[in-house]
């Protein structure tokens, strides 16, 4: 993959926070949404440009997809491992992001929940 195009998807705030909630695990979109506080086309847009530059994989189960690090580039481009893993927690939104994501996490939430919500500030009332 090209180094360019993999800074490039990497250049953008969003990004960085779906990068920083995929590094602990898999989501299904519906989730990113509801941890970010975003919508879904949004998270879709975003999604596109990190699968275009290959670090984030997808596979879908039942009518759902999930979306994960696709390690195998992280770990060819060690600085970028060393990004994730070790600096994004030491930025304050990111932090926020991640207290959401094991909030979420803790109460149980997944995409069946969220579905049957309907509304993603719902979820974040529960």
């Amino acid at each position: 993959m090209d180094l360019i195009q993999v800074l490039k998807a990497l250049g953008d705030d969003t990004r960085i926070r779906i990068v920083n909630i995929l590094s602990h695990g898999e989501l299904c979109v519906c989730e990113i949404e509801a941890i970010l506080g975003i919508t879904q086309s949004n998270a879709s847009r975003h999604l596109n440009k990190l699968m275009n530059a290959k670090l984030v994989d997808y596979y879908k189960e039942a009518k759902y997809v999930y979306y994960k690090m696709n390690w195998e580039i992280v770990n060819s481009y060690p600085f970028i491992n060393e990004i994730i893993s070790n600096e994004l927690l030491k930025i304050e939104n990111l932090v926020y992001d991640y207290r959401n994501l094991k909030d979420f996490k803790n109460r149980g939430m997944n995409c069946t929940i969220i579905a049957e919500s309907n509304t993603v500030d719902s979820i974040k009332n529960k």
